[in-house]
């Protein structure tokens, strides 16, 4: 009998209960500030390792990624050999005595050594320049040239001017110097003018640094009336 009361008065109890609740169901519990900030540390045991293991794995596969350019094939000897065969010069300088033991010298913007030879160098805007045995200068220049050192041969190309201290300059496109023995000479048009005049012909010689010069081919000449005063 006891246990009948017992039973009428616990179910009643809590039938009223959920009455007085508006009927509402029951809600979960709520995780409070220490139950969050225990769930980030357990978190963060299991990150902190994964991080720390993906970066040391990323070090190691790093090189396999991004190749070391210090290991490219390259082939150094060829290069300095291909390096060699262009060897360049800026404001190059030649000299050098003659036969007779006068000076020249030679002079250029750039020098570029010819491949497949040491001696031959190819100049750009070459000028030469001879002493006579009498102090006279003789210069010659060009807009390229090629120079045999070994044999002190000069060839000229385009546009060469000659021009002498006595007042005398001429124009061609070709010209070959032989510094060694102090002549020059040249096959084509050849156009001067002087103290004594003007001239034209197919080619020149230079004989002598320059004191003495012939012209060649068909030739004319314009002798100035006070040509024989300017001589003087």
């Amino acid at each position: 009998m006891a246990d009948t009361v017992l039973d009428g008065i616990g179910g009643p109890a809590q039938e009223s209960a959920a009455r007085n609740d508006g009927g509402k169901e029951p809600q979960p519990p709520r995780l409070s500030g220490r139950n969050s900030y225990s769930l980030f540390v357990t978190s963060m045991k299991f990150l902190l390792p994964a991080l720390a293991t993906a970066l040391v794995l990323l070090v190691i596969a790093w090189p396999q990624m991004i190749p070391d350019q210090r290991s490219l094939n390259i082939d150094w000897k060829r290069i300095a050999q291909e390096q060699a065969k262009t060897l360049n010069m800026l404001n190059a300088h030649y000299s050098g005595v003659d036969e007779n033991n006068q000076p020249f010298n030679v002079t250029a913007d750039l020098a570029t050594q010819a491949p497949g030879s040491e001696e031959v160098v190819e100049l750009q805007h070459p000028k030469a320049n001879l002493l006579t045995t009498e102090g006279a200068s003789v210069g010659l220049s060009a807009r390229l040239g090629h120079f045999d050192q070994e044999v002190e041969v000069l060839d000229l190309t385009g546009t060469v001017h000659l021009t002498h201290d006595k007042g005398f300059e001429m124009t061609t496109e070709t010209a070959t110097v032989d510094l060694k023995e102090g002549t020059a000479s040249g096959d084509s048009a050849v156009s001067g003018q002087g103290p004594a005049g003007e001239l034209q012909a197919e080619g020149f010689r230079l004989r002598e640094k320059g004191e003495i010069i012939i012209f060649t081919g068909k030739s004319r000449m314009l002798i100035l009336p006070n040509a024989e005063e300017s001589l003087k």
